[in-house]
């Protein structure tokens, strides 16, 4: 067997594969055999057909298939050996007719080739990197937040803010008179700190325990039958017969009381023991907010490093016939008529793709399973931490995240994840960054400003 490259230009060339008779005959002859071991026929039993029956019958379609596997594993095994950077797949040319009954065969392939990039990724390309100021209101918000969390709930005299407020809820009649066999929910709860509507939160803000007032429940929530449904103790369908004013008398009101400072209240937000001053704190709690601001300014950055490597390295030559084949092989929706324009559309996401593979090989970017491990941890941390569990023991941490990277889909998401973590890590190595410290409401100006273009 016998298999050349014909380059046709810097993306394109041809595979020819030669296929002698003593290339695959054998091959052909064994599987007849087996055929004649299994197969019964009108008149013989399994392993008792002639040969001549079996070969007749069987002959040309286990020599074709026996042809296509031989060309095929000929075919890839070249573009392995070799380090074609093929893209999409070979496509068959037309040429002569293929004749099965033939004993030596040439069959040519047409391949797309990855051209070389210049990725430009070095100190002479600029990147903007901006770092997003922490200010005295960033801190305030961030502490008034573990405060809350890690406070204490008891009781109190005054509504405020935070407040859940328990007591007797009545329904009235439109001139505020009680409704005669109207709704009387006696243990009722409500958080108007969750109330959609400021007027019916302001209502309860102020109020002390034994006050009775008016107020309207639909208007708290929009007239959410869910809500709605929840706090007047009632049905959802029912919710809408009860939209107007009730009476709430006050039993008992329940107020946060945030946590003070002190070395409890720091190890509950940091979970170690490291911070023990108030000075600690804070230095602990901006670097925190350095620490999730900095997320931002590396996607920033990714946008912003893709957009000045792509105008470095312009527009780039691809097998635009060959690909289009090949997407229309994956793609049922893909037909003659309509390839054009979706590839058009596709093909600056494929240019960044074959970008993005140049420069991981130019700066030896590898993900690893550990590297898999720790954005898997990242992700469970984050998880987590959205219902309050912030001190999970590492073991815990561990577990979780084995259980995230078992599932393939999310295994993937999370390996394509990595890699531009990594890659966009390395390329803010490789490059200039011009480094610019600014305010939060600049930085989000950027994202506004790249949409109003």
């Amino acid at each position: 067997m016998k298999v050349d490259f014909e380059k046709i230009d810097d993306v394109n060339g041809i595979v020819t594969v030669t296929l002698e008779e003593n290339d695959y005959s054998d091959k052909v002859k064994n599987q007849l055999k087996e055929i004649g071991k299994k197969h019964a026929e009108p008149g013989f039993r399994p392993g008792k057909v002639p040969a001549g029956i079996i070969n007749k019958k069987y002959g040309k379609s286990v020599k074709y298939d026996v042809i296509n596997n031989e060309v095929g594993n000929a075919l890839y095994e070249y573009i392995k050996n070799e380090n074609l950077h093929v893209l999409g797949n070979p496509i068959p040319m037309q040429g002569e007719e293929f004749d099965i009954d033939g004993k030596d065969f040439t069959l040519k392939f047409k391949v797309g080739v990855a051209p070389e990039i210049d990725t430009h990724v070095n100190k002479d390309l600029h990147v903007p990197y901006y770092s997003i100021k922490v200010t005295d209101e960033m801190m305030d918000a961030q502490d008034k937040q573990f405060r809350r969390r890690f406070g204490k709930q008891e009781p109190g005299d005054t509504v405020d803010g935070t407040a859940l407020v328990k007591g007797v809820i009545t329904e009235l009649n439109e001139d505020g008179t009680v409704k005669d066999g109207g709704i009387v929910v006696e243990n009722g709860i409500v958080a108007p700190e969750y109330f959609k509507n400021d007027d019916q939160k302001n209502i309860f803000v102020g109020k002390k325990v034994g006050e009775t007032f008016t107020f309207n429940p639909a208007a708290t929530c929009d007239s959410n039958p869910a809500e709605l449904s929840s706090m007047l103790n009632i049905s959802k369908e029912d919710a809408e017969n009860h939209k107007g004013d009730f009476n709430f008398e006050i039993k008992e009101i329940i107020v946060l009381k945030p946590a003070e400072d002190g070395e409890e209240f720091y190890k509950n937000v940091f979970g170690n023991d490291e911070v023990k001053t108030e000075e600690d704190y804070k230095k602990a709690l901006k670097e925190l907010i350095e620490s999730a601001l900095a997320n931002d300014s590396n996607y920033r950055f990714s946008i912003d490093a893709k957009k000045a490597i792509l105008d470095a390295v312009g527009d780039i030559v691809l097998p635009d016939d060959v690909l289009k084949q090949f997407l229309m092989q994956q793609n049922e929706g893909l037909t003659p008529e309509n390839i054009d324009a979706e590839y058009a559309r596709m093909r600056p996401e494929l240019i960044w793709e074959l970008v993005k593979e140049a420069i991981a090989k130019q700066l030896d970017v590898k993900v690893t399973e550990e590297d898999a491990l720790q954005t898997a941890r990242l992700i469970a941390r984050q998880q987590l931490a959205q219902y309050g569990m912030m001190n999970v023991p590492e073991e815990s941490l561990d577990r979780y995240a084995h259980d995230i990277l078992k599932d393939k889909k999310a295994a993937q998401q999370i390996y394509n994840q990595t890699g531009d973590l990594k890659l966009f890590d390395a390329i803010r190595d490789a490059v200039t960054t011009d480094d610019k410290e600014v305010a939060v409401e600049e930085f989000n100006d950027l994202f506004r400003n790249q949409t109003a273009e």
